[in-house]
């Protein structure tokens, strides 16, 4: 029986610029005939991964049950060997001659050609491996050919390397239980059998009322400069919207636990660290300059199971104009629940849901109302069990 967890939120923004794009304008999007502000997925899952970070140190998630989006992977796994004892110049040529074993091959630069990511128990298992396999490593069984071309060269790499150390690195590359591999996936180009199919898929952010850029012109002087000279030291201009955001994610349990190999306590953990998460966890961008620190005041979690996933951006196809007494968010938070009522007439399969709500917005039989985001992770995942 397949169990979906999904999660809507309502964020009002102060003046930001939260997402910029190539312009360093902040990122916006064309959507039900209007202009709407954006932030996008990849921004989102990487405030999400940092608040698993904080976790880290708060206690709430162990280092090993998370994952490395680096290049610099061999610098990663020579740390290791050095700690066993390894000089860092016989590591760092075991290192390079096994990863070339399984095709990941490192530029001179020390850097991977890509960016991998990689569970740290993947890294840390990798680094057992040579470590156990150091007499079998040598540069001559898995050096690519001079002159050949990239992908000949890593194959022939390959092909050179002994049997037993492929063998043994092809069991460890299986995600790590790494959550966040295990959440938001990842794909390994020339490992394709190991990639991992995410258990999350998340929304961008768009705003529920069409947004207009502004501009912010600044200037700055020199402390030093004369007292009797007149004018700015530099200038220039800032873009910036404000707007409120309506904010989706949806995540497969039964892909989750299968993704960090059974493991249900992790999979449990690593729910309620992406819910609590997905709340809390704020986009980086020029916040030293707007400090737009606002957090959502309506956030809906809803347990469905054997169903497809629902979106609710419709809800604001027509883009919302509010009057000056009235609340944006709280008007958006009634055209949610009135579109997420629709949907379940026509569709069924409402499932449970829980909504912590700071506005006056009416549920009417949306979900069970909660009076903080402890209750509301608890109620989640307590469904999430039944």
């Amino acid at each position: 029986m397949k169990t979906l967890i999904e999660i809507h939120a309502l964020q009002n923004f102060a003046p930001s610029n939260l997402n910029r794009d190539d312009t360093g304008a902040p990122k916006d999007a064309w959507f039900g005939g209007s202009r709407r502000a954006r932030v996008s997925s990849q921004c989102l899952k990487r405030a999400v991964r940092q608040h698993f970070k904080g976790l880290v140190e708060n206690g709430g998630l162990a280092s090993d049950d998370l994952a490395r989006r680096t290049k610099r992977i061999l610098e990663r796994i020579t740390e290791y060997l050095v700690a066993k004892g390894h000089s860092e110049a016989e590591a760092d040529e075991k290192t390079r001659q096994a990863l070339a074993a399984v095709e990941l091959s490192i530029k001179e630069d020390g850097k991977s050609e890509y960016l991998v990511f990689l569970g740290e128990r993947e890294i840390a298992s990798v680094a057992d491996i040579i470590h156990e396999k150091w007499q079998s490593i040598s540069p001559n069984n898995a050096s690519p050919v001079a002159g050949k071309k990239a992908g000949k060269a890593k194959k022939q790499a390959a092909q050179g390397a002994d049997p037993e150390l492929k063998k043994a690195l092809d069991k460890v590359f299986n995600g790590g239980k790494a959550v966040d591999v295990a959440l938001f996936g990842r794909m390994l180009a020339d490992m394709p059998e190991k990639n991992q199919h995410a258990a999350c898929q998340v929304a961008h952010a768009i705003s529920t009322h069409a947004v207009e850029r502004e501009f912010d012109f600044y200037t700055a002087v020199d402390d030093l400069k004369p007292e009797d000279t007149a004018g700015a030291d530099m200038m220039g201009t800032v873009e910036f919207n404000s707007a409120c955001f309506y904010r989706y994610a949806v995540v497969d349990w039964d892909g989750l636990v299968k993704n960090l190999q059974e493991d249900t306590d992790l999979a449990e953990k690593g729910l309620r660290a992406f819910l609590e998460g997905f709340v809390v966890a704020e986009p980086t961008g020029k916040q030293n300059t707007f400090a737009a620190h606002n957090q959502p005041e309506f956030v809906a979690v809803s347990v469905r199971r054997n169903t497809a996933p629902s979106n609710l951006a419709n809800a604001f196809e027509t883009a919302l104009r509010v009057r000056k007494e009235e609340s944006l968010t709280q008007v958006s938070a009634e055209k949610l629940v009135d579109k997420a009522k629709k949907l379940r007439a026509a569709y069924g399969n409402a499932g449970q849901t829980f909504v912590l709500n700071l506005t006056e917005t009416k549920l009417d039989g949306f979900g069970i109302s909660v009076n903080s985001l402890k209750e509301l992770l608890e109620k989640s995942l307590a469904a999430v069990k039944e």
